[in-house]
């Protein structure tokens, strides 16, 4: 075979693709045990109003800026409040999905670190939410704000006496807003577009709509973050490569010189 058009060995790096019914049934089971642990932190109310004071308190007191000047731009009219409010619902369990299929399919080292990271953070925002009842700040009569998706639609959340699908007291960390940074920083470690950091439009634009809907606080989103970053710091990305990045791992290998071809170049 000639040295010209000789394919260069397997990359060392590739990784398999897990098991998918493994996968499938690993995150259905997360997921689970996460809609489970929601609802252990349920019918806190009072400790739930308790904390959203003090969140606010806090927030004045570092001089954060107001919730009300993102949500006075959704106030204009029904059309940008019940996009948002669209965008708050419809988006968030979706893109989380498409983004780990993606990487199943296509990038596997990437998808085994990216589905251990979000577990992480998903796990420290559960155990938060269990020792951290947070009324969102659509509830918080202090802050002045209005809940777009009862008003507006459409609504994820029914009557907090009575829903007993949600636990509507969760605010803190927002994972909204985790998963979104996290699909993000995921997209553009796995790919080689110059265009890949528009991806993080996808967090800005969650940012200001978990906040314009009055579902969070700025605090949840900055609290997701540092959860986040602390996932990222302890599971390593994996090492940036060919394979790993997308680049096709076949193809000829640059030509090469022959050295016994050269003894006799003389002759």
């Amino acid at each position: 075979m000639n040295a010209r058009t000789e394919p260069a060995p397997a990359e060392s790096d590739a990784i398999a693709r897990p098991p998918l019914v493994r996968e499938l049934l690993l995150v259905a089971g997360l997921f689970l045990v996460y809609k489970f642990g929601r609802q252990l932190a349920t019918g806190h109310t009072g400790e739930a109003f308790g904390n959203a004071h003090r969140v606010w308190d806090l927030e004045r007191a570092v001089r954060l800026p107001g919730e009300t000047a993102v949500q006075s731009l959704l106030l204009h009219g029904d059309a940008p409040a019940q996009l948002a409010n669209t965008y708050y619902a419809a988006v968030h369990f979706p893109a989380t999905a498409a983004f780990l299929v993606w990487l199943y399919l296509r990038r596997p080292a990437h998808y085994v670190w990216a589905r251990r990271v979000l577990a992480a953070v998903t796990a420290a925002a559960l155990v938060l939410h269990l020792l951290f009842p947070l009324a969102p700040p659509r509830m918080l009569a202090a802050t002045g704000l209005v809940d777009t998706a009862r008003l507006y639609g459409p609504s994820v959340y029914g009557d907090p006496a009575t829903d007993s699908l949600s636990n509507q007291f969760a605010a803190m960390p927002s994972l909204h807003f985790g998963w979104a940074l996290m699909v993000a920083i995921g997209l553009i470690a796995a790919t080689r577009s110059r265009w890949r950091w528009l991806w993080l439009l996808h967090p800005l634009l969650t940012l200001l709509v978990i906040v314009g809907t009055a579902n969070h606080y700025w605090l949840d989103a900055i609290v997701a973050a540092a959860l986040l970053g602390l996932a990222l710091t302890a599971l390593h990305l994996p090492h940036r490569t060919a394979t790993t990045t997308g680049r096709p791992r076949g193809g000829p290998v640059p030509a090469q010189r022959d050295e016994h071809a050269l003894v006799g170049a003389g002759r």
